[in-house]
């Protein structure tokens, strides 16, 4: 498993000009630059796996859909807490409580509640990346009915994100480089750099 980080280099290079063409062009500079893209990549092993659970009720009533879901999301953060100790941390986000309607298949039918569905999210952020299949299998037996997402990350990712830079930027130069060949022409100082 690997975390990859992409990185994207704009470059604009003068060019130098053989003599006869320097006093033609120096009216407009912007015709003395070529301009290039460079694509580079990294990847590193991830460090940090952030995994997001959810806890969705069906009931007749709001208060029913909505007392089911907080006892089912307190049993479920329980056991994500027992299984992760203090390898990582929990929290709760994103509850939502909304009627639910009967099929309305008539033209200009007035809608009917037919009940409540209620859902509460918990996240759960752990360095231990062994844990995440325990950490799912404790949810699930304790009332959660859906993962949301799982992503592997990194912690710090500066170090993977420099060697994508310095790859945008090998790949953009090259570019350039080929380029101003094609052309007859040689490359003169970079103007400019963006990642």
């Amino acid at each position: 498993m690997r975390s990859t980080i992409a990185a994207f280099a704009l470059l604009t290079i003068a060019l130098t000009m053989p003599v006869a063409a320097v006093a033609e062009s120096a009216a407009n500079a912007n015709q003395r630059t070529i301009q290039v893209a460079g694509d580079g990549e990294a990847q590193a092993a991830p460090d940090l796996a952030v995994l997001s659970l959810a806890i969705e009720t069906h009931a007749a009533t709001a208060a029913d859909a909505a007392g089911r879901n907080g006892g089912l999301a307190q049993k479920v953060s329980e056991a994500l807490r027992a299984k992760l100790g203090d390898k990582g941390k929990t929290w709760t986000g994103g509850y939502s409580l909304y009627p639910e309607y009967e099929d309305q298949s008539r033209p200009n039918a007035k809608p009917v509640i037919t009940g409540y569905r209620a859902e509460n999210t918990i996240t759960v952020q752990t360095g231990a990346l062994d844990l995440v299949g325990p950490l799912i299998d404790a949810a699930i037996a304790a009332g959660a009915n859906r993962v949301n997402s799982l992503d592997f990350n990194l912690r710090d990712d500066t170090r993977a994100r420099n060697e994508a830079i310095t790859k945008a930027a090998k790949d953009a130069q090259a570019q350039a480089q080929a380029l101003a060949a094609a052309l007859g022409l040689k490359l003169g100082p970079i103007v400019s750099a963006t990642t």
